[in-house]
């Protein structure tokens, strides 16, 4: 038996502990390098996009995947009864801008009636800080009444969060909820919707909507940070259980005089 069967043999559960550090560290690390990878990707298609001609919801029955991250105009008339208020939204803070990126709060989605249409299409128009003492306690925003142009990066949603429980039913108001389902929403309301929303992307309009996104990339620097740790504690564990190992056998040695 060689010296590091001899450590697995007499040290079963440091080495089953070592191993279960190794792979955590190991599989966290690499789930953060993807995740780096998949912002990178995201980036380099919207800014690939960017550079294509703007799509019309108004002229064209747009699919999914025709509108997917592709600028969009949009004419028509806000739905402010039927607003979404989607809870624990992170203020958008762009590279270099002002803000904090740890206040919580909502992003807006309002359904927009195409004008001449019956044909919905649902807006992220924003976010909107959360009043810390009363939840249900909505910031005010200003709602055009007349029809209005937006403009829009189209996605598929709005960005999830982890949910508990069930969702709340869709005739409360004011409707908070933690995820937004477009399926749902055309299912609930029996009503023609385009597949996709549009992320409004004028900064300037003084509606109480913050609209300063961040660039995809936005944290990339960071996901490395995060992998090289949990890299780091994945070799640490191993160093760790190896150094044990060798101290362990240098005293039995000594002990029985080898």
């Amino acid at each position: 038996m060689n010296i590091f069967s001899g450590f697995i043999t007499s040290r079963i559960v440091a080495t089953v502990s070592a191993l279960a550090v190794i792979a955590i560290g190991c599989a966290a690390g690499v789930w953060q390098l993807n995740r780096a990878e998949q912002k990178i990707q995201l980036g380099n298609s919207l800014a690939a996009k960017q550079q294509m001609s703007v799509l019309n919801a108004n002229s064209s029955h747009l699919t999914s995947e025709d509108a997917k991250e592709r600028r969009i105009v949009a004419r028509g008339s806000f739905l402010p009864d039927e607003a979404i208020w989607l809870d624990n939204r992170p203020r958008p803070v762009p590279e270099g801008g002002q803000g904090n990126a740890a206040q919580s709060g909502f992003f807006v989605m309002m359904p927009l009636k195409l004008d001449g249409q019956k044909t919905i299409l649902w807006v992220n128009r924003g976010w909107a800080p959360r009043n810390s003492f009363n939840r249900i306690d909505l910031p005010a925003i200003h709602t055009d009444s007349q029809v209005i142009e937006i403009e829009g990066i189209a996605f598929a949603h709005p960005g999830k969060v982890f949910e508990l429980g069930q969702k709340g039913s869709s005739n409360v108001r004011p409707r908070i909820e933690q995820n937004f389902d477009l399926l749902a929403e055309a299912k609930n309301h029996q009503r023609e919707q385009l597949p996709f929303i549009v992320r409004e992307i004028d900064p300037n309009k003084k509606d109480g909507l913050v609209r300063e996104w961040p660039l995809p990339t936005n944290g990339v620097d960071r996901h490395y940070a995060y992998a090289f740790q949990w890299f780091a504690l994945a070799l640490c564990g191993f160093l760790f259980w190896l150094v044990s190992g060798f101290i362990g056998y240098r005293r039995l040695r000594k002990n029985f005089g080898g």
